[in-house]
């Protein structure tokens, strides 16, 4: 019977989280050079409520498409 953790599984949950982790920040800093204002300028400085509602929500969605992809 193989264990139920090996270390071909963790070694596999550790890359693929490294990739999403990866992707997600990548998209984080295309948003940021996209958009015409400094996102984190207004998130710091500014207190707007609004951007880290759309920010919030652009990075669960991108982080479901990549958990999509690697899942299958």
């Amino acid at each position: 019977m193989e264990p139920v953790l090996s270390v071909d599984h963790l070694l596999a949950s550790v890359v693929f989280s490294l990739i999403g982790i990866l992707i997600l920040a990548v998209s984080y800093f295309l948003m940021e050079k996209l958009t015409p204002a400094k996102m984190t300028k207004e998130l710091l400085e500014e207190h707007n409520t609004a951007l880290a509602i759309v920010i919030g929500s652009v990075v669960i969605g991108i982080s479901l498409i990549i958990a999509a992809a690697i899942r299958g």
